[in-house]
């Protein structure tokens, strides 16, 4: 397939990074030579393969590892230590988004939302897999969703249980819509602590332990790169030292690498977005309908610029909730939950609105006698998932509002 080779942004002459630390700007342009390297190629068959244990991108997954991306958001032991280390990974999002949503979902899990539970583990666990993790030589998965709850995490609805023994856990039931599950290593999962009124427990399982079974994998609308499957235990043992935090208190730990995930998944919404704006002004500017320019048309003209606008805002969310939590701020949980909601709304409004500027072209997979190809029909099968996963936009609307008229109201 082929399509239009841009080789510009908008961004790139609209967007100044007035504020951005250096080391961020460094970042992104060390992310974007990445993604040019090892994702763009293949970006498109990615997007487009029904799901499989060996359709798993692994060339680009490692690919992106080996540029140190994947290092990012560890301290010096284990990466670069940046003084901002979440506006960083978040800004990485961004730039796989661009190319692959579902690749940046991949991400989001890899380096976003494991990371943040293995800081609650051990210090000979941490030194054992954080090199697995960064050098890419280990997919690692997150796991609290359920058949029957995702967003209600509370512990009376988990179904997944451990039972405490003298010498760990004994941990039966099944997660669902894990991403990387069914080629991944390592799970850190929410489980229901087996203990009578002991609440929620977060533990790091070996995915190769006698008693886990990895489901098939989902076939999806979009994000096929994104492969999720189900993790189904049975008695399966894990020590003590696998606990992520303190047993009991896992709700903790699964809730600040979500609102985490929030940001990240906020940070891809643009990189989407982004994209869309780019391949409508390419299409505007080469279009022509009654005698000139499509973009000629003031309809298109103020849209865009609105577009341009919302885009910039979203961007600015995203990276003031990570920089909140890089600067001290221990939730940030209200700017994550808009940047998040607004971010992937927005993706999903340019991409509609890119493919009614294509046309027929927007709509078509591949044109059959050209091979044409504008990856819209892609991009709008991915962008609807960034409005679900990570918590819905429904949720996040009532995490502001819980904050802006208060939880005695809202409930």
């Amino acid at each position: 397939m082929s399509g239009p080779d841009l080789g510009f942004r908008t961004q790139d002459r609209m967007t100044h990074d007035v504020w951005l630390p250096d080391e961020t700007v460094a970042v992104r342009a060390q992310a974007r030579a990445a993604v040019a390297r090892h994702l763009a190629p293949v970006a498109r068959d990615i997007g487009s393969r029904e799901e499989s244990v060996d359709s798993f991108a692994w060339g680009a997954f490692r690919g992106l590892a080996d540029e140190g991306l994947f290092a990012v958001p560890f301290d010096k032991e284990h990466g670069p230590g940046l003084e901002f280390p979440m506006l960083a990974t978040c800004t990485v999002a961004e730039e796989i988004a661009y190319e692959s949503s579902s690749m940046a979902g991949v991400y989001d899990g890899q380096c976003i939302l494991v990371p943040q539970t293995l800081a609650h583990a051990q210090d000979d666990v941490r030194s054992q897999l954080i090199p697995e993790l960064t050098s890419g030589r280990t997919a690692f998965a997150f796991a609290t969703t359920e058949p029957t709850t995702s967003s209600d995490l509370t512990a009376e609805r988990l179904q997944t249980v451990a039972e405490p023994t003298a010498d760990g856990w004994v941990v039966s039931g099944r997660k669902r819509w894990i991403t990387s599950s069914c080629v991944a290593g390592w799970v850190s999962m929410l489980v229901r602590d087996g203990a009578e009124g002991a609440g929620a427990t977060m533990l790091l399982i070996d995915l190769k332990a006698p008693g886990v079974r990895i489901g098939t994998p989902d076939l999806k609308m979009g994000h096929r790169g994104q492969i999720t499957a189900d993790i189904v235990l049975e008695d399966v043992h894990v020590p003590h030292s696998h606990v992520l935090g303190e047993p009991g208190r896992g709700m903790g730990v699964a809730l600040s690498a979500l609102v985490r995930g929030r940001i990240g998944i906020g940070a891809a919404g643009v990189g989407v977005a982004q994209a869309a704006l780019d391949l409508s002004v390419d299409r505007l500017r080469t279009r022509h309908v009654f005698g000139a320019p499509l973009g000629a048309q003031q309809h298109w003209q103020f849209t865009m610029a609105q577009r341009a606008t919302e885009i910039e805002c979203a961007r600015s969310l995203y990276q003031k909730a990570a920089m909140l939590l890089d600067t001290g701020d221990a939730t940030a949980e209200p700017e994550a939950a808009m940047a998040k909601a607004y971010g992937t709304r927005l993706a999903n409004d340019i991409v509609r609105e890119a493919i009614q500027i294509h046309g027929a072209l927007g709509f078509a997979r591949q044109v059959g006698e050209t091979g044409e190809s504008v990856r819209l029909e892609e991009m709008y099968r991915d962008a609807k998932i960034l409005e679900i996963f990570e918590g819905a936009n429904e949720l996040q609307q009532w995490i502001v509002a819980r904050r802006l008229i208060g939880r005695d109201i809202t409930g």
